[in-house]
């Protein structure tokens, strides 16, 4: 299948998945996850109907900037920053879905205010508490909000979640779950600098059980692409 046709297959099972949700399909984004894809496949899927482009690697989103891929749709940061290359992201992006620790918040806080912009980002939480994964713990997120005051070159728009793989449907309930409610705690709130617009949680496995759960965005890559090529290493 083409990427207009794999794209235009996601948005009728998220059409489903919020109907039978009793939810409005209106309040679901999807974000096309780019890595690995070159410009033609973003101007694909953005042609497609994607409404935003997610990117994983600042090497990749500097290239695909320079070539104007993201014409038409914002683009997003969704990947693991690393502190040095903030000033690379920062700005060039409509939004920062990754922010996984305090100090990538200081940072992007510094290079926001050298550039006198406010930057929106999205606090990622290691929901499943994984090892191998970065991320707040789901308990350090309403201290952290308290003190968004502090932080006034960045607003936070919601909350970011990658959940253990899972090999049956509803395995990962309990964890949208577990972030649709903290979202609500937020909400009650209403902290300086803090809004939760966007849960952006499911991956192409799993993103219509994220819907069930409350998600307001879903980051899909192999869905919209196919599966990538790991053998060129120069992408890396």
């Amino acid at each position: 299948m083409s990427i207009a046709e794999n794209v235009a297959a996601i948005k009728a099972d998220i059409e489903k998945a919020a109907l039978a949700a009793g939810r409005d399909p209106k309040q679901i984004k999807l974000c096309a996850a780019t890595k690995m894809n070159g410009a033609d496949n973003v101007r694909q899927a953005i042609a497609a109907g994607v409404d935003c482009c997610g990117e994983n690697r600042v090497q990749e989103l500097t290239q695909k900037l320079s070539e104007n891929a993201y014409e038409g749709a914002p683009v997003h940061f969704i990947g693991h920053l690393q502190t040095n290359k903030v000033k690379q992201v920062v700005g060039k992006v409509d939004l920062i879905q990754s922010v996984d620790r305090m100090k990538l918040l200081e940072c992007i806080q510094a290079e926001a205010a050298k550039q006198g912009i406010v930057q929106d980002i999205l606090l990622e939480i290691n929901i499943g508490e994984e090892e191998s994964k970065s991320g707040f713990g789901i308990e350090d997120i309403l201290p952290l909000v308290e003190k968004m005051s502090n932080f006034p070159n960045v607003r936070v728009k919601g909350l970011m979640a990658i959940p253990p793989v899972c090999e049956n449907s509803g395995d990962n309930d309990k964890f949208f779950l577990e972030i649709r409610n903290l979202s609500v705690d937020i909400t009650a709130k209403k902290y300086d600098n803090v809004s939760v617009d966007i849960l952006s949680m499911g991956m192409s496995g799993d993103y219509t059980d994220a819907i069930r759960c409350g998600s307001t965005m879903i980051r899909v890559g192999t869905a919209i692409f196919g599966a990538r090529d790991y053998t060129k290493s120069h992408q890396n």
